[in-house]
């Protein structure tokens, strides 16, 4: 077996959920590299139709009677599209029927295909949406056109009706479908760990799965609390792009998007995130804090912490630096440990896992708080 390299510990301690089908053991790969611990968690899954004999039919339609316009939604889907066509002996055939036409792409993945199959991308949507497309075709004129849109697992966004409803001849091509998640089981647990504080962040590449995401989330009673963690800086969303983004900023979440829509530079906005100081953090007399799922970050070295550890310096954390009663932190703590003394040993045993005792003050007969930096003195 192969040893993964390294490339940075940015994400040390990090928990990441995606919530990916396609391409999930490329992201996960890239992830590690940098220190996190994965969970591949897709709420759907990709159902390829590469054997669907309709597809086939309506290829040898558009081989006999060529498009003027093709739409490509999404990479995946016209990439199965072209390897369909190959399978079927077609490959030459299509290539030659498509030579002329006029390809128009939803989004940077969609021409990373056109031009994969060796084409040209004419236009493409820089918001990355139907709407766009379909606006920019109809002030370019479909009327009398034969147009070609390669469906992606959730239909063609209505560009279908729109073009006849202008007078084009449309041919849809479905490529894929979206299905079920590979295992709803554990998909009910990234939720119920994200829920739980037990997860730093979660991917996601498509909008559909996005929202089956955050609907595994509603049915179980966990949204509101997961919603609460991003509140608190606590969780971290990340979409590939505006249009995933969107069943995510419905429910309230601001995702994290990288400025192209690329699983690699999704990653590399995650580590910045992590590793550059963008996560929430105080500024201590030990240095630069940062919580993690797993432990947390002091002074840019990853220290792991046990379940109940963690969750006392999370309870601190949360006050700023302010007063946290014992009582407070005794609720913080496992029920069989709900008591005074349990309590101090506790904070005893997380001064020694930071191995920083000073981080911790105890404040006589009040509780604890962390010995935060006044603000004149965190930017001195």
């Amino acid at each position: 077996m192969t040893e993964r390299t390294t490339l940075s510990a940015a994400l040390a301690g990090c928990n990441i959920v995606i919530a990916v089908d396609r391409r999930a053991g490329e992201l996960s790969a890239a992830l590690e590299r940098h220190g996190a611990a994965v969970t591949q968690a897709p709420a759907l899954t990709i159902v390829p139709h590469v054997d669907d004999e309709s597809l086939i039919e309506v290829t040898r339609a558009l081989i006999a009677a060529p498009p003027e316009v093709v739409v490509a939604t999404t990479g995946v889907g016209f990439r199965g599209w072209m390897e369909a066509a190959d399978e079927a002996g077609l490959a030459d055939e299509l290539h030659a029927a498509l030579r002329c036409a006029q390809f128009v792409a939803r989004g940077p993945k969609a021409r990373g295909a056109i031009q994969q199959a060796g084409f040209t991308a004419d236009w493409v949507a820089e918001s990355e949406t139907a709407h766009e497309l379909g606006e920019f075709l109809i002030a370019q004129g479909v009327a009398g056109r034969r147009v070609a849109v390669q469906h992606h697992g959730s239909g063609a966004d209505g560009l279908d009706e729109l073009f006849h409803r202008h007078g084009a001849d449309v041919v849809s091509l479905t490529v894929y479908r979206w299905g079920p998640p590979p295992d709803a089981g554990v998909v009910a647990r990234s939720v119920a760990s994200c829920a739980g504080g037990e997860v730093d962040a979660v991917l996601f590449t498509s909008a559909p799965g996005a929202s089956e995401w955050l609907s595994a989330a509603r049915e179980t009673g966990a949204l509101h609390d997961i919603l609460d963690r991003v509140d608190q800086g606590r969780l971290l969303f990340a979409a590939v792009g505006p249009v995933t983004a969107r069943p995510l900023r419905a429910v309230g979440i601001a995702p994290l998007m990288p400025d192209r829509g690329r699983l690699g530079a999704l990653v590399r906005a995650v580590v910045t995130h992590f590793g550059s100081g963008h996560a929430r953090s105080l500024s201590t007399t030990q240095g630069e804090l940062e919580l993690r799922s797993c432990g947390a970050v002091l002074d840019g070295e990853y220290l792991p912490l046990s379940r109940s550890g963690a969750d006392l310096l999370a309870g601190l954390f949360a006050a700023g630096g302010g007063v946290v009663s014992r009582a407070a932190l005794q609720d913080l703590l496992p029920g069989t440990s709900q008591n005074t003394h349990a309590t101090e040993m506790a904070i005893a045993r997380l001064r020694e896992a930071l191995g920083a005792p000073d981080l911790i003050k105890t404040v006589v007969k009040r509780g604890y708080r962390l010995d935060v930096l006044d603000p004149a003195e965190a930017t001195a």
